[in-house]
């Protein structure tokens, strides 16, 4: 049965370690399925976030990150119009959206992909399916990462 977390309480607890997260940050969930977006937005909801906008690709979300102050990013890989590898550069070379953490997310677990996200400046890398238990070690250890 997964473990509940409370949406009082801010820490974020994964693997024994406590790390303070805002619940209260803009995340932004960028998949070109209606339905992952949703899976995802409720993961992140049963994880304590409330604070969650969509875009369908890379470049709505392009355009929804410079016109809005987010502050953490959760993208597929593979999408229409610009993929989600293409907008991850695209924010690193972009002044004001280059300090925004990235969890790229892929139904491909190949090694040569998990390079090129974390060369092109990806924070973590999950492998769908997912749980919440696993969202929230990934987000645990880019904010611990952050110092957040």
């Amino acid at each position: 049965m997964p473990r509940r977390v409370s949406t009082t309480c801010p820490p974020l607890i994964a693997r024994g370690t406590i790390t303070m997260a805002d619940k209260n940050m803009s995340i932004l969930v960028v998949d070109d399925f209606p339905t992952m977006r949703r899976i995802v937005r409720s993961l992140l909801k049963e994880l304590g976030f409330n604070n969650v906008d969509e875009a369908e690709d890379g470049q709505d979300a392009l355009n929804k990150l410079r016109g809005g102050s987010f502050e953490f990013v959760v993208s597929d890989w593979n999408m229409p119009n610009l993929d989600g590898l293409e907008m991850l550069k695209q924010i690193r070379s972009d002044d004001g959206l280059k300090h925004l953490p990235v969890l790229m997310v892929t139904a491909e677990a190949k090694k040569e992909n998990i390079i090129a996200a974390a060369q092109a400046g990806a924070n973590g890398y999950v492998v769908k399916p997912f749980t919440a238990a696993t969202l929230e070690e990934k987000l645990n250890k880019i904010f611990e990462k952050l110092g957040k």
